[in-house]
């Protein structure tokens, strides 16, 4: 009798049942890949599962677990906690102290799972404020009780039993997983994900993705403890989906060429950075070859999807294919199908020369709250238009409301938030979601517009819808990150984290001087230099959206710096607190 897939632990079982992978879960110790089949991932599993029954373990408990990066361990915790009942809470690994004692405490977690030292060292030091029985660590370390110690306790199987009765006893309605959103303001909220939520978006976002069932390789290294990373790894288990963790984003380039995976995950920034490399690598040829890359980039960046540009532009697009493009697939393994990106808006700059390269990136929408995804856009039938997030998936409805906000309904949608009735009654109305987010539909095509807690208005009475104009900033060279400011002020202005590495070498190419980035960001040249990236931006907004004055900060922003979430959305209240002084300079005060 075929499986029927309604609770997430159900996965590993389809799995086995449908294609008893040689290679399901793998990850790289040292210099060697270590496979973990279909079976010894079930069978691990229930060890856990019958280890953790042996430390008392009761439904509804909650469990943490925080990784550095995603690994075989992780997943086979993720079943083992869930098949008893219990519930997981997944942690992010770059957050404070501070944080992982407020989660742990509010989530009532009473035993965890680190990956390292590094998490373990900051655990540690604030464990004792908190519930915690017991921290298993995965990595070997000193002292310290291994999550292999589990799998001991739980090697004799004569309480297999009582695991499958709890099993049983698990329904596809009951919370499955805390999630705590890294939330741009505040404290993270927890977020209360069903079984079915997730199984229910697994399903329908499967029927969206072409992968090659049984047979397939995918690269896992966006943050698990994400839903959208999470999802994607049930949705690789129930295609049959090899599934391959990278060791980290450094050595994504690396891993991809061992592995040669078929499909990848990733956030618009990180689709930035390879573009951007590749860009950089180009412009360092010289002659015929550089002529021609450039050539291949401006074809691309002009690229329509179902030769829409006709079978002039189609030709030319074979040749750029097998001169240039081909160059890029190898640069990631060399049979990349597919890529799929999440978390905020694509350029569509990206998603035309990606899709020129012969790697489209289909560009998806959705929330935490969502468990995640609401659309996906689908290269087949059709259903690939860039610039959009796609048509719905199956289950999924929405309606827009007269602010423009995109409501969501269906079994997709969260529980709650976690001891939040108040929170959740706030987003919640009517069986619908509110999204925050602004869109539009046409011709099936989801299109997000804006965010309505970030639009502002200046003290002139106009509205200015920030994410607008910092989306088409940030497609120069020279800009990493930027906020665009102005609530309640007479003109809009932007705070402007340049791409350090792109400055310094135009600085080097322009014979600028400078011992420090302070000195470098000083310099009139490349100030005015940003300056006509800035009015180049102002050319497509009308004249009260347009960034009057611009300040370039001295640092990254990053996620340890607290300018960013650990999804890289800025923290738009943390990062205007940071550089308050610059903030009133910019506006003379």
């Amino acid at each position: 009798m075929s499986i029927e897939i309604k609770r997430l632990f159900d996965f590993p079982y389809y799995q086995l049942e449908k294609y008893d992978l040689k290679k399901s879960l793998i990850t790289k110790n040292g210099e060697k890949w270590e496979a973990t089949s279909t079976k010894e991932y079930i069978e691990k599993a229930n060890a856990i599962s019958r280890g953790l029954l042996r430390l008392g373990i009761k439904p509804n408990d909650k469990i943490a677990i925080i990784s550095t990066n995603n690994r075989t361990e992780w997943n086979i915790c993720d079943v083992g906690i869930l098949q008893v009942g219990a519930q997981n809470v997944p942690i992010y690994p770059t957050i404070s102290k501070e944080d992982y004692e407020y989660v742990l405490n509010h989530s009532e977690s009473i035993y965890c799972f680190v990956s390292d030292e590094a998490i373990l060292e900051k655990i540690n030091q604030i464990k004792g404020n908190t519930k915690l029985k017991e921290v298993f660590t995965f990595e070997d370390i000193l002292g310290e009780k291994n999550w292999s110690e589990l799998l001991e306790l739980g090697k004799d199987k004569s309480n297999q039993e009582e695991v499958e009765e709890r099993k049983n006893a698990v329904k596809t309605d009951d919370l499955a997983t805390l999630i705590y959103t890294s939330g741009t303001t505040g404290k993270p909220k927890g977020v209360m994900l069903s079984h079915k939520n997730i199984v229910s978006n697994v399903l329908a976002s499967a029927l969206r993705v072409p992968l090659d069932k049984g047979k397939g390789r995918g690269l896992s290294f966006l943050p698990i403890c994400h839903i959208f990373e999470r999802m994607i790894l049930y949705l690789y288990q129930y295609c049959g989906i090899s599934i391959y963790f990278a060791e980290s984003i450094e050595k994504l380039s690396e891993n991809a060429q061992e592995t040669k995976p078929h499909v990848m995950t990733a956030v618009p920034r990180l689709y930035e950075k390879i573009y951007d490399k590749i860009y950089a690598k180009g412009a360092s040829l010289s002659g015929v070859k550089k002529g021609l890359f450039f050539w291949a980039i401006n074809l691309g960046l002009k690229y329509q999807p179902y030769g829409q540009n006709g079978w002039w532009y189609e030709k030319q697009l074979s040749i750029a294919r097998k001169l240039i493009f081909t160059k890029w697939q190898a640069a990631l393994g060399g049979e990349l199908k597919l890529m799929v990106s999440g978390s905020a808006a694509l350029q569509p700059r990206l998603a035309r020369v990606f899709a020129a390269a012969n790697m489209p990136v289909m560009e998806g929408y959705g929330l935490t709250e969502t468990s995640p995804v609401i659309s996906v856009n689908d290269i087949r039938d059709g259903g690939f238009k860039i610039n959009t997030v796609g048509r719905l998936i199956d289950g999924v409805e929405i309606k827009i409301s007269e602010q423009d906000e995109i409501l969501v309904k269906g079994p997709n949608v969260m529980m709650g938030y976690y001891k939040d009735p108040e929170k959740t009654a706030e987003v919640i109305k009517n069986g619908y979601f509110h999204t925050g987010d602004k869109g539009k539909i046409e011709n099936g095509f989801l299109s997000i517009t804006g965010r309505i807690k970030e639009m502002f208005k200046t003290s002139g009475g106009k509205y200015v819808i920030p994410t607008l104009l910092e989306d088409k900033l940030k497609q120069s060279r020279f800009i990493e990150q930027v906020m665009v400011v102005g609530e309640s002020e007479k003109m809009p202005t932007a705070l402007i984290q340049p791409n350090f590495d792109f400055v310094k070498e135009w600085a080097n190419r322009n014979d600028i001087k400078f011992s420090n980035l302070k000195e470098l960001i000083s310099n009139k040249k490349v100030i005015d230099r940003i300056q006509e990236e800035v009015d180049d931006c102002n050319i497509n907004f009308g004249k009260w959206e347009r960034i009057k004055r611009f300040t370039l900060t001295p640092e990254e922003w990053t996620v340890d710096g607290g300018h960013l979430t650990p999804t890289m959305k800025m923290k738009r209240k943390i990062i205007k607190e940071i550089y308050n002084d610059l903030y009133e300079k910019m506006y003379d005060r």
